[in-house]
């Protein structure tokens, strides 16, 4: 492959955008988050994503369904709730389903590929995430979530000191003074925490993005009909693209005739996990855990891939 000075401006084009937006988007979050604890008990949100019956884990999927996150921008609101002790089975349901689910990426399905398309899409990512997040939480996986983030900060830059009390009525006192300045110390602090990361991310993302033929996707599944599906997802999760992207090159694969079931895959691959993700993730999570959740999306997007092929022969 020849090295053009095309790719090479579109690696450093999307290096500098990449950052910048997921810079602020992390900033913006996580200091929204801030506020949120403020005004919202922890034990209130512990409360809501633990109910009993299996309501925190609906209740958690839908949460992520209505908040416009990317796989990156969910991790600064993933690490509020580890914070506040949220249930882990429900916790991951929204890691799972917020990045999938997103307004933006099912507005877009709808209008590129039909409703029916986006009916199914939901369908099979609300339903692999909840489902997930329960086993996960039977097998025990709690046990891989790194300590420091399960907790809340010291009183020098957390929330636990200025935290909103209840009142004897159950209430937090919502007109009490905010903590701007250590709202802000915390949300520089986990910035700082995982910079490093985000840089590697970023880099890492912008250079298989900008040299990754434009084709490659549609040549590879062509080769081996019967492996597309797999193959699409597993070639999705490297690539960092924002729903505004996926969605129109999705369209462009379609209209060279590549199948509805392996374009899905490809979708809940890119979107559901990217390598910026994943690498955002060791600041959270050990190794276990991150290879199930690596190996939860490639089941859910090739799960969504054969069952649309499948329906698609058997009842259209």
């Amino acid at each position: 492959m020849q090295i053009s000075s095309e790719m090479i401006t579109e690696t450093l084009s999307l290096f500098v955008s990449l950052g910048v937006q997921l810079t602020l988007l992390f900033l913006g979050i996580s200091f929204f988050v801030g506020l949120l604890q403020h005004y919202i008990p922890p034990k209130k949100v512990r409360n809501i994503l633990s109910s009993k019956n299996g309501k925190g884990y609906i209740i958690a999927g839908f949460l992520g369904a209505i908040t416009p996150f990317c796989s990156c921008s969910t991790i600064p609101f993933l690490k509020g709730l580890l914070r506040a002790q949220a249930g882990f089975g429900p916790t991951l349901v929204f890691l799972f389903s917020s990045p999938l689910l997103n307004p933006i990426v099912m507005g877009l399905l709808v209008v590129t590929f039909g409703l029916h398309v986006a009916i199914f899409y939901f369908i099979v990512a609300m339903g692999v995430s909840i489902i997930a997040g329960y086993c996960l939480e039977k097998m025990g996986f709690e046990q891989y979530v790194k300590t420091e983030s399960n907790t809340c900060q010291d009183n020098n830059n957390g929330c636990s000191q200025e935290s909103p009390q209840e009142s004897p009525q159950g209430s937090s006192n919502i007109n009490s003074h905010v903590p701007w300045k250590k709202i802000w110390i915390t949300t520089w602090a986990d910035f700082i925490a995982v910079l490093p990361y985000l840089v590697i991310s970023v880099f890492v993302g912008s250079i298989i993005y900008g040299f990754a033929p434009t084709d490659f996707i549609s040549k590879i599944t062509s080769h081996y009909p019967l492996l597309a599906v797999p193959i699409a997802a597993v070639i999705g999760i490297p690539l960092y693209i924002r729903a505004s992207m996926m969605i129109p090159i999705s369209a462009a694969l379609a209209a060279k005739g590549l199948d509805m079931g392996v374009i899905l895959a490809f979708i809940i691959g890119s979107a559901g996990a990217s390598l910026t993700e994943v690498i955002l993730l060791q600041t959270l999570f050990k190794k276990e855990l991150i290879a199930m959740f690596l190996f939860i999306v490639l089941t859910m997007a090739v799960t969504a891939g054969y069952s649309y092929q499948y329906f698609e022969i058997h009842f259209s």
